[in-house]
């Protein structure tokens, strides 16, 4: 066939195939309806529309849906189709497609106004059943919320007598000769395990066919959609799929994704995840995410620039463990070449997060994780950035435990090195583990000096070794062996023998309460690695038990429990400094933690030296004696005694007198009586008071020279009268004896004289101003030989005699008794040979009786 031929067929095909509307006095051509398609599942009918050439105009159809086999019209609507786009028209059907006959028919309108003839019918064929009833939809996927209308098919001439859905019965609806139909409003998913509602149609002879069908809800639009990568090779997207499907929905969904701006095709996707190849060179991605199943598809789009979404993968990790920090390294996988990450390091628990950098050209990063807890369990995990704002994921966690905390409390005694410079030390140590479970093996001791060095490995329950070194300097290392083979070491350094000390500063303490001692001291420039207090009591028997504790570096006081000590005892605390070159003392303190005022009593001296006005008391007392329960601050003098010129029978009030230096061992006491008893005591005092006291007694001097004077006066008075008398002897010596004579015929009698005797005793006793130590009463008996004895009253009127027989004694002297004197102080005399007798003699009366004896005689008879 020639070419012309060809040409002329084509004009003829597409003459057939389109219509115009170019003249406009022409009729519009009957339309054909080009392809008709049914899809049941979704109960849609797809109308394909005949191409019109319109100049660019949109053309107008109107388009017609009739239904069963009269073609009655359930719908009818006019549509406009662009030139430019797709010529399809879709209807979905609220009826299933299978149930009965759905016809189409189309006419489009010419200019918009004109239409033109309707096109013949195209129908889509219902099912037509022969023996059974058959319902529709059956086996289908129905959308939860929706309605639904299901039919009932029967072949020709049987009669339907009822459809129920589920459990219920629903009135139904005649479409047709042969079809009943029911609808159901507002579908819910069943609760059964099997999503599935049952669906039941029954003939009017009783006979009933069933169908299934399943309810469940469309696919949802990706929520969170984002897409990373780990090594720049390949990418991956996430998102949130929401609503969760139930394990036995039977509506299945897939997931693809397409990269838009490539010529790669769809790539099958998992539930909430996608993972595809980078496109070489590509930097900027357009990707969309479809979800698709029984009941529709969603599609999210997402743009990106892949090397702003760098999530690095870390294989995680190495762990070296310590008491209270772990050293972890991890490796980035894939080639991230020439980038800085920015890594997080989290440990829990505590929550303890640290910030690294790490260089991924190396592919391994280290970091230290410190501030952990001894013998805990810890779970680590790392994620890195390049950017600081997008993570990648925590790596898997990497499990382990730190090691059980050791203190090792390192100290050391020296013995001073004797003519052989050889020095004695004893190495001591505590050992404090955190955790009960874990015990020490055994201890290593390793000491070097000069160039030489020594090993020592000793059980793990001796906590002390002697070793003996020389003059020079010696450092030591103590290490103790756990049983996991964790070690834990300390180190001294002991000084070399001939370094001078500096002048140690001794002080008292004196910040120490009920709850503790307080220490304190001054900073030392020269102390690099902490300090050292020892202590250990004084004063007492039993040998004491050193103890020590460290003291971290910049600090300068420490605070000690009371419980570590006992009230009472003196201690005394070393400060030692740590520097390079050993441990040199600092100051001396010693102190209580708690001072009692129960103290020893002191020592007088006697006797006491004493004048008629004063008393120098002395004692004795070791105020630095380390066994007294507290510090001796001074003494308490108490002196009592004396004579109140107020009230001479009462003693004086008690006087206090303190002394505040304690060196002070002797006090002179001022302000005394004379010839007066006083009562002395001593006590010592310390801060809580005084303690027990120690008294002496003493009385003081009298004073002679005041005594003197009382009696000189009276004395001089008396001699001045004589001298100045004495020319006037003869005068006043006639005057007396004319007082004192008896009168001429008078005749006194014995018993007169002796009342006058009493009388005038007891006058002159009211007169005597010195204190009486003995009052005697005597009566004197004259027997009748005294008339015959010459009256010389010159002479003593006793004379001593035997004491043989009674008779002698009244011839010898004039018998004298002594009466009872009550006095409180008692004067004891040596007996004399002749009881001695007291009397007051006035030689007048007995020179008046010398005239007359005859008298005296006369009356004794």
């Amino acid at each position: 066939m020639s070419c012309t031929g060809l040409l002329v067929l084509f004009f003829i095909f597409i003459k057939g195939q389109t219509e115009s509307c170019n003249d406009s006095d022409s009729v519009a051509p009957k339309p054909n309806i080009p392809h008709l398609k049914a899809f049941s599942k979704k109960q849609s009918l797809v109308v394909t529309l005949p191409a019109r050439h319109t100049d660019g105009e949109s053309d107008i159809y109107e388009i017609q849906i009739g239904r069963t086999e009269t073609q009655s019209i359930i719908y009818s609507r006019k549509v406009s189709v662009s030139a430019a786009a797709e010529r399809t028209w879709t209807w979905i059907s609220d009826l299933p497609l299978e149930c009965v006959d759905h016809s189409v028919r189309i006419r489009y309108f010419c200019n918009q106004s004109a239409p033109s003839p309707w096109s013949n019918w195209t129908t889509n064929h219902g099912v037509k059943v022969k023996n059974t009833l058959r319902i529709f939809p059956s086996d289908r996927v129905l959308q939860e919320g929706k309605s639904a209308t299901f039919c009932c098919v029967a072949p020709q001439g049987v009669k339907i007598a009822s459809i129920n859905f589920g459990n219920n019965h629903f009135p139904s609806t005649s479409i047709g000769a042969t079809v009943e139909a029911i609808t159901v409003n507002n579908l819910t998913i069943p609760t059964n395990r099997i999503k599935s509602s049952l669906l039941t149609c029954t003939e009017g002879t009783g006979k009933k066919v069933y169908a299934w069908n399943y309810v469940s809800f469309p696919p949802q639009k990706p929520q969170n959609l984002s897409c990373a990568t780990s090594d720049m090779t390949t990418v991956v997207c996430n998102w949130n799929s929401g609503r969760k499907r139930d394990e036995f929905d039977t509506n299945t969904q897939t997931y693809s994704l397409h990269i838009e701006n490539s010529d790669q095709g769809l790539i099958s996707c998992e539930t909430s995840s996608c993972r595809f190849p980078a496109v070489p060179q590509l930097q900027e991605y357009n990707i969309s995410v479809m979800v698709k199943d029984e009941l529709g598809k969603e599609t999210e789009s997402y743009s990106f620039n892949i090397s702003e979404r760098v999530l690095p993968e870390l294989q995680c990790c190495r762990a070296t463990r310590g008491v209270t920090n772990v050293r972890i390294s991890w490796r980035v996988v894939g080639n991230l070449p020439q980038m800085m990450l920015i890594c997080q390091v989290s440990a829990t628990p505590g929550n303890i997060t640290q910030q690294v950098d790490c260089n991924s050209s190396s592919h391994v990063c280290k970091a230290e994780v410190e501030h952990l807890h001894p013998s805990t369990e810890y779970s680590i995990v790392v994620r890195c950035s390049t950017n600081g704002k997008l993570w990648g994921n925590w790596s898997k966690p990497k499990l382990f435990k730190t090691y059980p905390l050791v203190m090792l409390e390192l100290w050391k005694k020296i013995e001073p090195a004797s003519a052989s410079q050889i020095r004695h030390v004893t190495l001591m140590w505590n050992t404090h583990i955190s955790d009960r479970a874990v015990s020490i093996q055994s201890y290593r001791v390793q000491w070097s000096q000069k160039d030489r060095m020594w090993t020592n490995v000793t059980d793990g329950r001796q906590n002390q070794l002697e070793v003996t070194i020389g003059p020079e300097k010696c450092n030591f290392t103590v290490e103790a062996i756990l049983e996991r083979g964790y070690r834990a070491a300390a180190h001294i350094t002991i000084p070399p023998s001939e370094r001078q000390e500096a002048q140690v500063v001794k002080r008292r303490l004196k910040s120490s309460s009920a709850d503790g001692i307080i220490l304190s001291w001054d900073k030392d420039r020269a102390v690099t690695c902490g300090y050292t207090v020892e202590w250990c009591t004084l004063g007492s028997a039993v040998p004491c038990t050193l103890k020590w504790i460290k003291v971290p570096k910049g600090n300068n006081s420490l605070f000690l429990s009371s419980k570590n000590f006992t009230a009472g005892l003196r201690y005394s605390f070393n400060i030692y400094g740590c520097t390079e070159n050993g441990h040199k003392l600092l100051e001396v303190k010693t102190g209580y933690s708690q001072e009692l005022k129960y103290v020893g009593s002191p020592s007088l001296v006697q006797p006491v030296q004493t004048t008629s006005s004063s008393a120098t008391l002395e004692w004795l007392f070791n105020e630095h004696d380390p066994a007294h329960p507290a510090f001796i601050i001074g003494y308490l003098i108490t002196v009592q005694g004396g004579r109140s010129d107020k009230a001479p029978d009462q003693a004086t009030n008690v006087q206090n007198l303190t002394i505040a230096d304690p060196l002070q061992k002797s006090v002179i006491i001022e302000g005394l009586q004379p010839n007066q008893e006083y009562v002395c005591s001593v006590s010592a005092l310390t801060k809580e008071g005084p303690g027990p006291s120690v008294s002496v007694p003493f009385r003081t001097r009298i004073n002679y020279p005041s005594q003197l004077a009382k009696f000189l006066a009276p004395v001089l008075l008396l001699l001045s009268c004589i001298v100045l008398l004495w020319p006037q002897r003869k005068k006043i010596r006639t005057g007396l004896k004319e007082m004192f004579a008896y009168p001429a015929g008078m005749n006194i009698k014995i018993p007169e004289f002796e009342s006058f005797l009493d009388e005038t005793i007891q006058r002159l006793s009211s007169q005597r101003i010195e204190e009486c130590i003995s009052c005697e009463i005597e009566i004197l008996n004259v027997g009748a030989s005294a008339t015959a004895r010459k009256p010389d009253f010159t002479n003593d009127l006793c004379s001593p005699g035997t004491h043989s027989s009674p008779s002698s004694t009244s011839a010898s002297c004039i018998s004298v008794q002594r009466g009872y004197c009550p006095q409180s102080a008692v004067v004891l005399v040596e007996k004399p040979t002749c009881l001695q007798m007291a009397c007051v003699i006035n030689k007048s009366y007995f020179s008046t009786i010398a005239e007359s004896p005859s008298e005296i005689a006369a009356d004794s008879i």
